[in-house]
């Protein structure tokens, strides 16, 4: 693997396993409250946006930190939104429609449910050359009106640490239900040098959703870097969850193909910012990766961070 080929991988590594809110822990700020008044503020940008549907999109870095948020409105009732996503093993089904995941195995251990995820390339790729990241999954809070779902990790790829994913997600007088898809993680020289390398290379062409201005012939000039990267992979994450809610309605032979085709129409709906892989190559890739899920041993799905150097089966 060249080290541009090697760099690329590793910054794509570093932002797909990094999940989670900005302020997590701050219980003001995940509550059915908070997310009824962020409902009402953005009102405005959930009738008129970019994205032609009821989707609201934020993004934000540090030096040592990134963050991407989506709040949407989404048309399943929060009783099904609710016993879908408190489920680990449904979110090994969510996880394994994005790209880069290669491997989930949900299971119990003393300390409660944990996600063992395998992360690596866009193509195919073996779980020996694949990160591995163990996330805590913890349903947070369950009630009548309010879901909130973590999942946590110390650490995972290029010493990056503090991974917070949450889904939050309250429902609406429609009927509808109105969900908040955040992540979050911090990083070091390691994590930034690599994301810097591939974004001076092989991803500098790559944008994401927010319009940073105006080209002259008058088309959108997107924001790119790493906000751009983190907004590629929160709408990848928000497809994916759409994609598998909305084939809980297929028989439950056909909801794996019905996730799989919905997820990749979806995603081909933004081609500037998405379009990584051609539908065949996908359903492929996809195909033999969810067999192996189903093969392999709860133990297996990767390695795990070799914080000293970078591991020598990713140089192929």
């Amino acid at each position: 693997m060249t080290g541009c080929s090697l760099a690329r991988f590793l910054a794509a590594a570093l932002l797909y396993a990094g999940a989670g809110l900005v302020h997590a822990d701050d219980a003001d700020a995940n509550s059915p409250d908070s997310l009824r008044a962020k409902y009402g503020v953005l009102q405005d940008s959930l009738r008129q946006n970019q994205f032609r549907s009821p989707l609201h999109m934020e993004s934000s870095k540090t030096r040592d930190s990134a963050a991407g948020e989506i709040y949407a409105v989404i048309t399943h009732q929060f009783a099904t939104v609710g016993t879908a996503l408190e489920s680990p093993g449904n979110w090994c089904d969510i996880l394994i429609l994005h790209l880069n995941t290669k491997y989930c195995h949900a299971s119990t251990a003393d300390q409660g449910d944990v996600l063992n995820v395998s992360i690596g390339k866009k193509t195919d790729q073996s779980l020996e050359q694949a990160y591995r990241v163990d996330f805590a999954f913890k349903v947070a809070t369950r009630t009548a009106d309010y879901l909130q779902v973590r999942l946590d990790a110390d650490e995972g790829p290029l010493s990056t640490r503090d991974y917070r994913m949450v889904l939050e997600a309250i429902p609406l007088e429609t009927g509808e239900t109105f969900i908040h898809l955040a992540y979050s993680y911090a990083y070091g020289l390691l994590g930034r040098v690599a994301m810097q390398t591939y974004l001076g290379t092989t991803g500098s062409d790559k944008v994401g959703f927010t319009v940073a201005g105006m080209q002259p012939g008058g088309n959108p000039s997107y924001v790119g870097g790493m906000r751009g990267a983190l907004e590629r992979n929160t709408m990848r994450y928000y497809l994916a969850i759409e994609a598998f809610l909305g084939a809980l309605s297929a028989p439950p032979q056909e909801r794996l193909e019905t996730r799989l085709h919905d997820w990749f129409a979806a995603v081909e709906g933004y081609p500037r910012q998405l379009h990584e892989l051609e539908r065949g190559a996908y359903l492929d890739m996809k195909h033999r990766e969810v067999q192996r899920q189903e093969a392999e041993l709860p133990e297996a799905g990767g390695r795990k961070q070799d914080k000293t150097r970078t591991p020598n089966s990713l140089q192929n």
